[in-house]
């Protein structure tokens, strides 16, 4: 397994799951983690809709660095397959927004409504949100107890992407 093949690997496991948790910190310092709905824009970028009293949006509103992570909650244990990534978040606005709102929903979105403009402005107490990932690990898939084929660790390791 080569690196490029590892980059394939996260993709794959972004494109097959609509959740990723989000990790902000509070003001106190304590952390806090939520499940969002995302649509990916490309392999950095990431994007959700959420109230902006939610506790996850004023934590962005306050200290914008995240940690969030996409994972497969449906393989049987031990056969974690996960991408992890830190980065900025914040509210979208202006040519950020249109874009965003051009991805969003995934276009396998499973039922997830269109939004238009008004969904996420104005009087609405919805906003689009992103995180650029500044940097992003992927879970190197092994068997269990086997050696993975790019490095011969044979422990749950992530890989810088």
């Amino acid at each position: 397994m080569t690196n490029d093949d590892l980059a394939a690997h996260a993709r794959a496991l972004i494109s097959a799951n609509a959740y990723l948790t989000l990790g902000t910190t509070g003001d106190d310092g304590a952390p806090w983690t939520c499940p969002v709905y995302f649509a990916p824009q490309d392999d950095h970028t990431f994007v959700w809709v959420s109230e902006t009293g939610a506790r996850h949006s004023r934590n962005i509103a306050a200290r914008p660095r995240v940690s969030l992570v996409v994972f497969d909650s449906t393989v049987a244990p031990y056969h974690g397959r996960a991408v992890y990534a830190v980065g900025e978040a914040g509210e979208l606005s202006g040519e950020a927004l249109d874009r965003a709102l051009a991805s969003y929903p995934r276009g396998d979105g499973d039922g997830a409504s269109e939004l238009t403009l008004e969904d996420v402005s104005g009087a609405s107490p919805y906003r689009m949100y992103s995180v650029v990932a500044s940097e992003r690990w992927v879970l190197c898939p092994r068997d269990p107890g086997q050696p993975c084929d790019l490095h011969g660790e044979a422990r749950d390791h992530r890989v810088q992407l």
